[in-house]
């Protein structure tokens, strides 16, 4: 079903064109695909080699693919990628969001997957894409080889009351929308700069997801014999992450768990240690 994803038309078009302006700069070739699927039209960047193994790339809430702007150049060495634009987000694909209480995300990746000629894939997803990452891997456990998650929903208690604090700034001008960006996503330091800038004009313009993910169930978690690796900030502002840590550890022990210092819900510059697991 359509949702107003956004609060205006001219800010849908302003973050369109930002957006536009990543893609025309995609550092590796790339072919731009629109697959059909239930919940309309979804849209994928597919880079690297034709015959490399797939990999499935799901970005955060209040994103899109231009999160792994900074990975592919590596990845897409490796592997054939298939970074994909949730729907219902600020990206190309359809403004429709399944409900998250019911099979329906499952249902509008397996029209992704089997739209793009996939059986089998690896999948590298953050936030709330590695929500769907799980919910997937455990719905559908002979599709998903591997999961690498970053900072991923589901898994520890979503803060909200930080959350709610954080979003009290916004009203309060520029200064209030950089501060309460920054103290969702622990981006803090000059380098962050131009996420952070980016962040900053689709919340402008875009009204996010409100509805708590739901908790994976442990016989869910222990339901996974894939290799698994989870890396999360301890400082992440979202999720209660040393949570998810713990649950992964009792869950999961075969699975290779990160926990970063100093980190917040933003994980970023993961690329090499991503590739190491998925590689391993």
């Amino acid at each position: 079903m359509s949702v107003a994803i956004y609060r205006s038309e001219e800010g849908a078009a302003e973050v369109r064109q930002r957006y536009q302006e990543v893609l025309n700069d995609w550092p590796v070739p790339a072919e731009q695909v629109r697959v059909p699927t239930r919940e309309g039209d979804t849209f994928v960047l597919v880079s690297g080699p034709p015959d490399a193994p797939p990999l499935v790339l799901l970005h955060g809430a209040g994103a899109n693919a231009s999160m792994w702007r900074e990975d592919i150049t590596t990845w897409a060495g490796h592997f054939r990628t298939y970074a994909v634009d949730i729907v219902g987000e600020p990206g190309l694909s359809a403004p429709s969001r399944p409900a998250v209480n019911s099979p329906a995300p499952a249902r509008w990746l397996d029209d992704v997957v089997d739209g793009l000629g996939l059986t089998r894939v690896s999948m590298v997803a953050a936030s709330f894409g590695g929500w769907l990452a799980v919910d997937y891997a455990v719905r559908r456990p002979d599709r998903v080889t591997r999961l690498a998650l970053l900072c991923p929903g589901g898994l520890g208690k979503q803060r909200t009351i930080r959350v709610l604090r954080a979003l009290l700034v916004r009203s309060f001008g520029r200064w209030g929308a950089r501060r309460s960006v920054r103290a969702l996503t622990g981006l803090n330091s000059p380098q962050d700069a131009p996420v952070l800038e980016s962040l900053m004009l689709t919340f402008a313009h875009f009204k996010p997801r409100m509805e708590l993910l739901p908790l994976f169930s442990d016989a869910a978690l222990r339901s996974l014999t894939i290799p698994v690796q989870v890396t999360v900030g301890d400082r992440d502002a979202m999720f209660d992450s040393r949570g998810t840590a713990r649950r992964i550890r009792q869950c999961l022990p075969h699975a290779e768990v990160h926990m970063l210092p100093g980190t917040g819900h933003a994980v970023l510059g993961r690329t090499d240690s991503v590739l190491a697991f998925l590689r391993s």
